[in-house]
Order: C-alpha cells, then sequence, then structure tokens
C-alpha cells in the first residue's frame, strides 16, 4: 500500500505514522488474558488517523473504501478482548479530537463519540444529572468506546445493562460503502451497533439517556466471612428504599490487593464497597448491622469526590490491581441465575476455592438484583482455564469469555443476525475491523 497517495486523500486530517506511537494506540488490555496475549501481541496498525467531525470521518471513510484498506475504530483503549486491536493492519481511526457536547436537557444527552465518561458527567452535573452507568475506567473511557465495546458497569444495579431498552437512544454511524454516508439509527434499531466493537459502522454521534445526580457517599464494610458479604449485597440490592450505585462484593484475599486501602481493611476479611446516596446513609448503616458488618470506611460526597474512588477498585479494576500485584492471575466474567439464596455463589465459592477468588457486581436485570461476577483466577494452563469455564456453563452460570476477540464467542454465545444483515449492507467489502465478527467470516 502506498501509504502517502493514502495520506494525500485525506485532506489535512491529523496521520500519525510514527511506529511506537502506532503501536501503543493499536492495544488495549487484553494482555489481561493470558489466552489472548501471544495472539495479539504485535498486531499493529500502519497508520493512526485522528478526524476532527463527522465530515472528516466521512473522508477517511472514503479513502478507506477506495484503496481497500482495513479500518479499526479506537476510543482510549481502555477495553480488555482485543476489541480495538487490527488484526490485519490498516488504519486505526483515533476518535479522541471528538468531543463536542451536542446538547443537553433533563434526562437525556447527545454527544460525539470520543468524551469521555467523567468530563460527560462533570457537564450534566451542572444541570443536576449524570450518566446512567459507567465502567470502572470512567476516568479516560469515551462514550463511544463504551457503547462499541463495554455491557454494563457502576449504575447497573439500577438501570440494567446497555443493552436494556432506553439505555442507549440514539446513534449516528458511518458506513464502508462504495459512497459512504452517515447513517441516523433510532429506537431498537440502535442494537445493531449497540457493543458490535465497531464491525459494522464507525459511530459519530449518540444520544444517551441520563439519570439524577445524586449525592454519592462511599463506603467499605467488611465482614467475617464471604457468603455473609455477598447476602449482604444481595440484600442491598434488592432494597428499592436505598438509592445505591455500585455493590461491590470481594472474598479474601482480594483485599489485600488494594493497596491503597490496605490500611482500613484487616488481613483476613471479606469486603464490600459500596457507593450509596448520602440521604440514605441511616438506613444504610442499619442494614449493615443487621449482616454483622463493620463499616470501617466512610467519605460523605463531598470528601468522595477528592482523590481515589471506590469506583476504581470495582468492575475490572479489581483485575488491574490483582494483577499489579501479581501478573500471573486473570480472570473471568460470569452471570449468576437468579438465586435469592445464592446457592451457586456458595457453591462455586467452596468449590474452586482460591484458585477462583470470588468478586461479584450486583447489577439489575429484567427487573430484579442478581450478582455477576468478575473472578479473580490463578491461571495454570489453558486446559484448567476452559475446565472452569465448563464447570461453570455446566451449572447455569453464563462466562462471557474474556479471553476471545470474537464477537459471538465473548458474551453473546450466537450469532446476531440484525447485526450481520446491518454489516452485509454498511460494510459490503468487510473493511470494518476484520476478522472480530464469526458470522461474517463464515458468510464470506
Amino acid at each position: 500500500m502506498d501509504w502517502a497517495t493514502f495520506i494525500s486523500d485525506l485532506n489535512g486530517i491529523e496521520v500519525i505514522t510514527a511506529l511506537p506511537q502506532v503501536a501503543k494506540l493499536s492495544e488495549d488490555y487484553f494482555r489481561f488474558s493470558p489466552i489472548l496475549e501471544p495472539i495479539l501481541n504485535g498486531k499493529v496498525g500502519d497508520i493512526v488517523v485522528r478526524p476532527a467531525s463527522e465530515a472528516e470521518v466521512l473522508q477517511v471513510a472514503r479513502a478507506c473504501v477506495k484503496y481497500q484498506v482495513p479500518l479499526t475504530v479506537r476510543g482510549s483503549g481502555t477495553g480488555n478482548y482485543g476489541q480495538c486491536v487490527p488484526l490485519h493492519g490498516g488504519v486505526i481511526l483515533d476518535i479522541t479530537k471528538m468531543q463536542a457536547v451536542r446538547w443537553l436537557k433533563p434526562g437525556l444527552a447527545c454527544v460525539e463519540p470520543g468524551i469521555k465518561l467523567a468530563a460527560l458527567d462533570k457537564k450534566a452535573q451542572e444541570i443536576g444529572w449524570e450518566t446512567r452507568m459507567v465502567p470502572s475506567t470512567v476516568r479516560t473511557a469515551t462514550v463511544g468506546g463504551f457503547i462499541a465495546g463495554g455491557s454494563g458497569g457502576i449504575g447497573s444495579i439500577m438501570y440494567g445493562q446497555l443493552r436494556d431498552r432506553g439505555n442507549l437512544r440514539a446513534v449516528r454511524v458511518v458506513t464502508l460503502e462504495d459512497t459512504p454516508r452517515a447513517i441516523a439509527l433510532r429506537g431498537d434499531d440502535v442494537q445493531r451497533v449497540n457493543h458490535a466493537y465497531g464491525v459494522n459502522g464507525i459511530i459519530t454521534e449518540l444520544e444517551i439517556p441520563l439519570a439524577p445526580a445524586y449525592p454519592w457517599a462511599e463506603a467499605i464494610v467488611t465482614f467475617a466471612d464471604f457468603m455473609t458479604a455477598a447476602r449482604f449485597g444481595q440484600a442491598l440490592s434488592n432494597c428499592d428504599g436505598i438509592i445505591k450505585k455500585m455493590v461491590s462484593i470481594h472474598a479474601t484475599p482480594i483485599p489485600s490487593y488494594f493497596a491503597a486501602l490496605r490500611s482500613y481493611i484487616l488481613d483476613g476479611a471479606h469486603c464490600a464497597l459500596i457507593l450509596v446516596s448520602e440521604a440514605d446513609l441511616d438506613p444504610f448503616r442499619a442494614l449493615v448491622g443487621e449482616y454483622g458488618g463493620n463499616i470501617c470506611y466512610e467519605k460523605n460526597a463531598q470528601d468522595a469526590n477528592k482523590g481515589t474512588s471506590l469506583v476504581e477498585f470495582s468492575w475490572n479494576h479489581t483485575t488491574l490491581h490483582a494483577r499489579s500485584a501479581d501478573p500471573s492471575l486473570t480472570y473471568l466474567q460470569s452471570l449468576f441465575p437468579n438465586d435469592p439464596q445464592l446457592e451457586l455463589v456458595q457453591h462455586m465459592y467452596g468449590h474452586f476455592g482460591d484458585e477462583v477468588m470470588m468478586h461479584l457486581e450486583f447489577i439489575r436485570m429484567n427487573g430484579i438484583a442478581i450478582p455477576a461476577a468478575i473472578q479473580v483466577v490463578r491461571y495454570s494452563t489453558p486446559e484448567r482455564l476452559n475446565e472452569i469455564i465448563q464447570y461453570h456453563e455446566e451449572h447455569g452460570v453464563l462466562i462471557a469469555n474474556p479471553h476471545t476477540y470474537i464477537l459471538e464467542d465473548g458474551g453473546m454465545k450466537s450469532i446476531n443476525y440484525e447485526q450481520l444483515e446491518f454489516k452485509r449492507m454498511v460494510d459490503p467489502y468487510g473493511l470494518m475491523n476484520p476478522g472480530k465478527m464469526r458470522a461474517w467470516m463464515e458468510v464470506r
């Protein structure tokens, strides 16, 4: 490929060709996985292009179609499964210059994809609102990257997951047809590109719903045994009269990996990391007492906004802290069925012990609070990791496999024909993030 000719067609759009920068912008956190690390290591784009507007995205799209160049969209690269790693080189489309807030109104925001979630929250809080859910990487993750690669996060205990109807209202996407165009999707049609790794559309604008911005207090509660901590998490999640944003439960030895929190959590203790409305602290404390917990750390909302938030010890930041202490550790992503007594959680906790360290994140699913899990795993071999996955699935625990970069083989588990048909229409040459969609590869 004559990249000088390609770049000349971009009419002054920012392009990065320096190899170290291109390599850095070709990665995400796939190294969390010992399976993905050797597969994706060294997969890099040829150039990085940073458009500043939808019009510039359309220019890049026209050039990619003209020269039949693969294109992989990238936000901040905070994902974990190689979603933005280019398997076949080509253009890395970095959308982080597209940060405009088109408009804000009570309950709804329209933004460009490159705005960081923390920056959007700051703007929305000026009118008393905030984003419904965010990943633990809220400070660095982009809105577009979260929609394309995420599934839920802090706030999911109140508002469910990104795929739930209403949690994404509208998107604009640029196509890679012979004559690229921008298409507006609204209502259920947004599911064509929601959590699709950018295989069938370049997101250039989003309408997302907002939630009332409560003053969030933070607390750490410790327990003598894990199942009491887990049942406390279930009870708090079920308590409709207590407004909460995060219910994150950690079995020992996970808390020992939280270096910044060690002075608060006794060795051998199991803990709950909680975000709760400051106005609901009294009933929250009463519930803690009912379960025999000990509040060892508490910050009001004003103090919680200073320094490091407990958010950065939850969800997959838990894995980050664990791997900082022991790089041989990896993780799983699980969804337990509705089980009010948490019998299946107890079984898995007892069966695997410290080999699969239990970490629960409570979410709302179909109106019911259930435990999702991001367990920390002591990795030994690929065969043993597959045995652990198979055991969970045989007992009714859904595993959203974080050790694959294939869209359908992770959490989806089946072909999404709506996404496939949309890709056929908008990406007839298969140039968008090629190699990530099994259905497309099988069709081809």
